[in-house]
């Protein structure tokens, strides 16, 4: 099949890795892949490395970005619809919020003058959801009116995890036979293979990480909504109890000064570090390097390394948003309500006292997700979806 996926912006992400995964092992199963995207600009970093010398081709517009700007978007829709008019797919399948709308438009007025071919078939990905309930509810209006809009030119759905088709159902968005949940796939064997003790060492001196200190780690783009200040404010009340704590940040973003001075107010300099952003490649270094990781976004599809930091056999904490339940349990971690300081506090500290109770969580974990988070799951369900669209009768 001739496939095209259409997504805003290559930065480090889990939606960005997702397709490109998906990008790459389509193509080695003999299909014709095209990626069309932005370019990655911003402080998230970019991707684009792992683009080159592919299977698939890689074309970028310069006009598709990440905030709305109608000249822009215009053109950004204009030479989607020519680049789809002339390579003529059989499946368009978009990610994220501007692509996903931009793209999906783009192909549905191509499969209009299409009548007796009846393609591109239009599947979306959602990976997070434009309306939430940490905006106002002007805005979430407005974001539920336009995925209602773009959802009438769309023939499948694909969800990261059963809570965005739950949510997508409940706003009246799709019908239930149009979804899909095919987990976010992530490269599994250098997660399961074990980093070397002096490759850790060596992290850990870098960043001025005692050998004994347990090691709070959270992975994320220094933004709103990832829940930065929550753990800051736990960490106020840890940090008393246990001088040994260290907690690290993983990542950056516009927020970063932000908490940096949140740290220095609460006299938290010593038991913090910021490590910018890591390579892919890096992020089972620094896991494999803490003890328990800490996710207190308000805001995800699944997130992404829920499932990382459980291949490196490490527990978890995190808020109960979206589908961050359906791999969090008693048996993995801990799933606590969000922005609830006390209770975000009292796992930390069982985590913390416990290292029989973190390796059980963790090996839990593992088994749980290694099948679930597969590339070969993923595009197999991807797959087999195209091909129910494009050849109804096989």
């Amino acid at each position: 099949m001739r496939i095209i996926h259409i997504i805003t912006r290559l930065i480090l992400g889990g939606a960005q890795e997702n397709t490109l995964i998906t990008c790459r092992e389509l193509a080695a199963r003999g299909h014709d892949v095209v990626l069309i995207t932005g370019p990655a600009v911003g402080p998230e970093g970019s991707l684009f490395e792992q683009t080159k010398n592919a299977k698939y081709k890689t074309i970028v517009i310069d006009e598709l970005i990440r905030p709305i700007r109608p000249l822009p978007d215009r053109r950004a829709y204009k030479k989607i619809y020519k680049l789809l008019k002339k390579l003529q797919p059989e499946i368009v399948h978009t990610h994220s919020a501007k692509a996903g709308i931009l793209g999906r438009l783009a192909a549905g007025k191509i499969k209009m003058q299409n009548h007796e071919r009846k393609t591109p078939f239009i599947v979306h990905t959602v990976h997070g959801l434009a309306f939430h309930p940490y905006q106002n509810r002007l805005e979430n209006r407005l974001f539920v009116a336009i995925e209602k809009y773009a959802a009438k030119y769309t023939d499948a759905f694909i969800s990261v995890a059963d809570a965005m088709t739950q949510q997508m159902l409940a706003e009246g968005i799709g019908r239930p036979e149009m979804f899909t949940t095919a987990y976010s796939a992530i490269d599994e064997d250098v997660f399961l293979s074990p980093v070397p003790q002096e490759q850790i060492a060596a992290f850990r001196k870098q960043h001025d990480i005692p050998s004994n200190a347990v090691v709070l780690i959270s992975i994320g783009r220094l933004f709103y909504l990832k829940g930065h200040e929550y753990i800051i404010e736990s960490a106020k009340t840890i940090a008393k109890q246990f001088p040994n704590v260290v907690w690290l940040f993983v990542g950056d973003g516009l927020l970063k000064n932000n908490l940096q001075q949140r740290i220095k107010s609460a006299g938290l300099e010593n038991q913090f570090r910021f490590t910018g952003l890591v390579p892919p490649q890096q992020i089972p270094l620094v896991l494999q390097a803490s003890d328990i990781l800490v996710h207190c976004s308000l805001r995800e599809g699944l997130a992404r390394v829920l499932p990382q930091a459980m291949l490196c056999g490490k527990a978890t904490i995190a808020f109960d948003v979206d589908g961050n339940r359906e791999v969090v349990n008693e048996n993995t971690g801990r799933l606590i309500k969000p922005k609830n300081i006390e209770q975000l506090t009292k796992a930390c500290v069982e985590l913390i006292e416990d290292k029989s109770l973190r390796d059980r969580l963790g090996q839990n974990g593992r088994e749980l997700v290694k099948d679930m988070f597969s590339p070969k799951t993923m595009v197999d369900k991807i797959e087999a979806l195209y091909r129910r669209l494009v050849f109804p009768r096989e």
